[in-house]
C-alpha cells in the first residue's frame, strides 16, 4: 500500500529505536502467542523487540471461531494435559479479560444413547478414523462429567445439565424434534481477538521501556550481525542483533526458519473457515447459546450468536501455509447443510451472508493423522547451532496463549540466564482491570470515567474495556469527538487509534480495531468516510487515499467473500 511511516511519528520513533537498539530477544510473529510472550518477557525487564510482517493479530489469531475453551472434544485424543490446562485458563481469563471473553452457554444437541461406544475407543488409540460414528449420550457424559472435574477448581461456570426431548424442545423449540437429549455446559466467548491482543501488546509496552513492537516489518533474512528485518512502508531493511530470536509465526514457522537459513519441518496446519449471518430467524433459535454438535461427517462444528450475527463454523482441512485461504463455495454449502441438520425449518441463503473469514491453524505436522486428531497442545524447539539460539514454538492455539507465553519466557529467560521475577497468572489484562461487573457498576462507572460521553459511553465501555477512560480523556484532549454518520466509531477514537494502536492501513481498522466488517457493515459509504477520517492523520494525499480504498474493497471481497455493498441493509 501506501508509504505513510513518516507522518506516524510514534511508529517512526519505535522504528529508529528498533534500529540502533540491541535487544536481548527478538520474536517474529506478532500473533496473540508473540504477543504474549513479549509481554511476559516485558513484564520480566528483558528488553525485547516484536516484529509482524502484516498487522498484529492479523493472520491465524483473526481467523479463530471467537472461542475461549477447554477443548472437550480433545479428551477423545487423550489430551488430558491440554484440556486441564485450557479449563484453566478459560476461568483465568474470565477473570481477567471480563471485558473481552464472556461465559458462553452451550448445548449438544443428541440423537442417541450409547452411540459410539464400541469405536470411540478405537479412535482413541489410533488417532484414525473409519466411518464416522455419532457419540451418544452415554459417552457425552462421561466427557462432560471429566471436563466438570477440570472446571472444579475454578468455580466460574456451572456443571453441566442434560434433558431430554421434550424438555430439550420447550427451550429451543426449532431444534430437530428428532433429538432424544440435549446436553448443556458453559465455555466462554471471545468478542473481540484483535483487540484483546492488542491490549495484552499495550500490557508489554507498558511494562518495560526498553519493549518495542513493530506491525509491517519483516523478517527476511539471516547474517553474521543478526537477523535482517525490512520495513514493509519503506522498503528499508535493517540488522538487528539479539541474544536470542523466538520465532513465533504460526503456521508460517518452517518459511521464517528457512529465511533465516535453518530448514524445519515443523508445521502441518489445517484450514479453517467461518460464515457470520445476518439472520434475525436463526439468531433468536440459539437461545442466546452455542449448538456444538458433531456433523454427520464427523466434524465438530458450531452455530452461536455473537455481535447481533450468527457465527457458523468450522471446517478442518490441509493446507499449505505459503497459500492464501478463503472460505470457499463448496464450505458454504457444508455450512448451509449443518443448519439445516440443526434447525430443520430454518431457511438460509447466500444473501445472508455478511462476511466470511477463513485461516490455517498453527498444527504440528501430522502425515497420515486425521486432521481432527491432531494434537493443539504446543512444544518448543530450540536450535543452538547460531550464536543466537533460535526457538520455535509449535502449535498452540487461543485459550492457552498466557500459559504459553509464559512458558516459552521461560524457555528464553533460561537460556539468557535469567531468573523470572513476575508471573501472570491472575494478572489483569489492559481495559479488564477494575472492569464493571453488573449493570449497576457499568452505569456508575461511566458516570466517573465517560462524563460528558453520552450515548458513545457505553459503546467505548464496549470497545475498550475500562481503557475506554484513557480514549476518552486523549479524545478530549484533542478537541471533543465527532461521531462518523456510517459506522459506529468516531473521528477521536480513529486519532487514539493511529496514535495508540499502531494503525497503518484502512483494514486495519475494517477488520481488526473494530467488528465493522464482521457485522457486515464495511459498506462502500462506511470505508469512503473511514478513508476520508484516516487520511489526514496518516499523512495520505488524494493518491494514496484512493489506493487504500482499493486495496481494502479487494481485501474485503477476495479474502472475506461477496461484495462491498453500496449501503448497509
Amino acid at each position: 500500500m501506501t508509504d505513510s511511516t513518516s507522518s506516524r511519528p510514534r511508529e517512526r520513533a519505535a522504528i529508529t529505536k528498533a534500529r540502533s537498539a540491541r535487544p536481548a530477544v527478538l520474536v517474529i510473529g506478532g500473533g496473540i502467542n508473540g504477543i504474549a510472550t513479549f509481554r511476559d518477557l516485558a513484564l520480566q525487564g528483558v528488553d525485547v523487540l516484536l516484529v509482524e510482517r502484516g498487522d498484529f493479530a492479523s493472520g491465524a489469531s483473526a481467523a479463530s471461531s471467537h472461542m475461549i475453551h477447554g477443548g472437550i472434544r480433545y479428551l477423545e485424543n487423550g489430551e488430558f494435559r491440554l484440556v486441564r490446562e485450557s479449563v484453566q485458563e478459560r476461568n483465568g481469563l474470565l477473570r481477567i479479560a471480563p471485558h473481552y471473553v464472556k461465559p458462553l452457554r452451550t448445548t449438544i444437541p443428541i440423537y442417541s444413547t450409547f452411540s459410539g461406544i464400541l469405536s470411540a475407543p478405537l479412535r482413541f488409540l489410533t488417532h484414525r478414523t473409519g466411518k464416522p460414528t455419532e457419540r451418544g449420550a452415554f459417552l457425552i457424559k462421561i466427557g462432560l462429567t471429566i471436563y466438570d472435574t477440570f472446571s472444579r477448581a475454578g468455580g466460574m461456570v456451572p456443571r453441566h445439565r442434560f434433558l431430554g426431548r421434550k424438555r430439550s424442545l420447550a427451550e429451543l423449540p426449532q431444534l430437530d424434534p428428532n433429538i432424544k437429549y440435549t446436553a448443556t455446559y458453559f465455555d466462554a466467548s471471545m468478542h473481540d481477538p484483535e483487540r484483546l491482543a492488542l491490549d495484552v501488546l499495550q500490557d508489554g509496552l507498558d511494562a518495560h521501556g526498553g519493549a518495542v513492537a513493530l506491525n509491517y516489518v519483516e523478517a527476511v533474512g539471516r547474517s553474521e550481525d543478526g537477523v535482517v528485518l525490512r520495513d514493509l512502508e519503506t522498503g528499508s531493511e535493517f540488522t538487528v542483533a539479539a541474544d536470542v530470536v523466538v520465532n513465533a509465526s504460526g503456521p508460517w514457522t518452517d518459511l521464517t526458519n528457512a529465511a533465516l537459513g535453518t530448514d524445519t519441518r515443523f508445521m502441518g496446519g489445517t484450514k479453517g473457515s467461518h460464515i457470520v449471518l445476518d439472520h434475525p430467524e436463526l439468531l433468536a433459535a440459539t437461545g442466546g447459546r452455542e449448538i456444538f454438535f458433531e456433523h454427520s461427517d464427523g466434524r465438530i462444528v458450531l452455530i452461536y450468536p455473537l455481535k447481533g450475527r450468527v457465527l457458523v463454523g468450522t471446517t478442518d482441512i490441509d493446507a499449505e501455509p505459503g497459500e492464501a485461504v478463503v472460505c470457499t463455495e463448496e464450505e458454504v454449502d457444508y455450512f448451509f447443510d449443518l443448519i439445516h441438520h440443526v434447525f430443520p425449518t430454518i431457511s438460509v441463503d447466500r444473501g445472508q451472508i455478511v462476511f466470511r473469514f477463513s485461516g490455517i491453524r498453527p498444527l504440528p505436522r501430522h502425515e497420515d493423522t486425521a486432521p481432527g486428531f491432531v494434537s493443539r497442545d504446543y512444544r518448543i524447539e530450540v536450535d543452538r547451532s547460531s550464536r543466537a539460539p533460535l526457538v520455535s514454538l509449535v502449535g498452540g492455539k487461543w485459550t492457552t496463549f498466557r500459559a504459553l507465553g509464559e512458558a516459552l519466557a521461560d524457555t528464553v529467560l533460561g537460556l539468557l540466564g535469567r531468573t523470572r521475577r513476575v508471573r501472570t497468572a491472575g494478572r489483569t489484562i489492559g481495559g479488564g482491570k477494575d472492569f464493571p461487573r453488573t449493570a449497576t457498576d457499568r452505569d456508575a462507572w461511566m458516570r466517573v470515567h465517560l462524563e460528558g460521553a453520552g450515548d458513545r459511553a457505553g459503546i467505548l465501555l464496549e470497545r475498550y474495556g475500562t481503557r475506554a477512560a484513557d480514549v476518552w480523556a486523549h479524545i478530549r484532549e484533542h478537541g471533543g469527538d465527532e461521531p462518523l454518520v456510517h459506522s459506529p466509531v468516531s473521528a477521536g477514537e480513529l486519532r487514539w487509534m493511529v496514535e495508540r494502536e499502531h494503525v497503518v492501513h484502512l483494514p486495519d481498522v475494517v477488520l481488526r480495531r473494530t467488528a465493522i466488517a464482521f457485522t457486515g457493515g464495511a459498506t462502500t459509504a462506511a470505508l469512503e468516510e473511514l478513508a476520508d477520517a484516516l487520511a489526514p492523520l496518516l499523512g495520505w494525499d488524494d493518491e494514496a487515499r484512493k489506493r487504500e480504498l482499493a486495496a481494502t474493497r479487494v481485501l474485503l471481497v477476495e479474502r472475506h467473500g461477496g461484495t462491498v455493498p453500496e449501503a448497509a441493509s
